[in-house]
């Protein structure tokens, strides 16, 4: 008994190393929940009022101000955001700028936040730096690993809403809508490429 039991245990373990090679051979990834899959096509959507109360509490500003804000990006997407990134950043620029930033990805079927690093390169009219709470709606996000990526900005979309900065990240049919607190004409700054990864990373590019 205890022979024919080594056996299949053998049997089992070399089937698994089988397995795990044919994925390195054909570039696919062993099962994962934590990896994006095709299939993840779907998620639960936030409210307008969902975003303007966790909003105004993460940001710290009154839910009419912020009210503003959301109003337009709902009206500009169409649609209603499957995630929300909440967190702060500093940036500095002379012509070219650095923007870094840490935050939580929230999403409805996760039972925690997500830890987020984000760190970027920008070319703008303005010198100088600061420092910035932000509130980041994500749309089109379906797995919490796709967030990880880089996002070029869109030109011409930066605007201020009732002294709120914001502006349109866009990749892989993901939209992220970062509305930034006391960034004045640090706007012009926000228009590049911006990379979230899962640590920190010193280099913005």
């Amino acid at each position: 008994m205890h022979r024919r039991q080594l056996i299949l245990s053998g049997l089992a373990a070399t089937a698994g190393v089988s397995g795990l090679s044919a994925c390195a051979t054909t570039g696919q990834q062993p099962t994962d929940p934590n990896y994006p899959i095709a299939s993840d096509g779907q998620a639960p959507a936030y409210t307008a009022d969902e975003l303007v109360a966790a909003g105004s509490r993460e940001l710290g500003i009154a839910a009419e101000a912020l009210g503003g804000a959301i109003e337009r990006i709902f009206a500009e997407q169409g649609d209603r955001p499957t995630a929300y990134i909440a967190g702060e950043e500093a940036s500095g620029a002379m012509a070219v700028g650095a923007r870094y930033g840490r935050g939580a990805l929230h999403m409805k079927d996760l039972s925690a936040s997500q830890e987020v690093y984000w760190q970027g390169i920008s070319i703008g009219w303005d010198i100088g730096g600061n420092a910035s709470r932000v509130f980041t709606l994500v749309y089109g996000l379906y797995h919490p690993d796709m967030i990880y990526r880089r996002y070029p900005g869109v030109e011409g979309t930066a605007y201020l809403v009732g002294g709120l900065g914001v502006n349109y990240q866009r990749a892989d049919g993901i939209v992220l809508a970062p509305i930034r607190t006391g960034v004045g004409l640090r706007l012009g700054a926000n228009v590049g490429t911006m990379a979230y990864s899962r640590q920190r990373n010193l280099l913005p590019f």
